[in-house]
């Protein structure tokens, strides 16, 4: 299967992801911490990050759809997936996972997503996941199927304009995250895994 990536144009690149909002997200849907997501270091381990976002993404569209996914005859594989971590969150956290399509292309659909404590406006991560649709059988590109683009068309919206936020300090979590206890860099961009 040849893709390419859709532009860099989401929160993720952002030239301040920190300033996203629950406001800025069409969709937040409830996911609870287990105990076992956390780490030794006391919070949920980075690479659960990517399993929440996965979840609520493919949850949603089960959900909206009213179709269960994994039987249409084009399948949305993850081709590229990125994380920004702003604020420590660990178990017993109750958590939602908002979701945005930053864009909508004719295979593929680049979601953005934010990470928030029940309450909080501000993020604790904002990533992005990108899913490329192919053919289940053959694995070749195909458009993406309209029972999908009808349930993420809608989630295309931008939220409402701010102001810039103040600058001070950067936000900073336990120590363990990242060089100087800060979050760690954004991690590199390509594609992997799948869906």
């Amino acid at each position: 299967m040849a893709t390419t990536s859709p532009p860099d144009d989401d929160a993720t690149s952002a030239a301040d992801p920190a300033s996203l909002r629950r406001e800025d997200f069409p969709v937040l849907r409830a996911q609870p911490t287990r105990w076992h997501d956390n780490d030794h270091y006391g919070h949920v381990n980075n690479v659960v990050y990517y399993a929440y976002f996965d979840t609520a993404v493919n949850g949603y569209l089960m959900e909206a759809t009213g179709t269960d996914i994994r039987q249409l005859d084009a399948i949305g594989l993850v081709v590229e997936t990125g994380c920004l971590y702003l604020a420590p969150v660990g178990f017993p956290d109750d958590l939602e996972v908002g979701l945005a399509v930053s864009r909508l292309g004719t295979s593929s659909i680049a979601y953005r997503l934010a990470l928030f404590r029940v309450g909080d406006q501000e993020p604790a991560a904002v990533g992005r996941f990108v899913h490329v649709y192919v053919d289940r059988r053959t694995r070749q590109n195909t458009p993406i199927p309209a029972v999908i683009r009808s349930v993420v068309a809608p989630l295309t919206r931008a939220g409402p304009p701010r102001p810039p936020p103040p600058r001070g300090p950067p936000r900073r979590g336990p120590p363990g995250r990242g060089a100087g206890g800060g979050p760690p860099p954004p991690p590199p961009r390509g594609g992997g895994g799948g869906g």
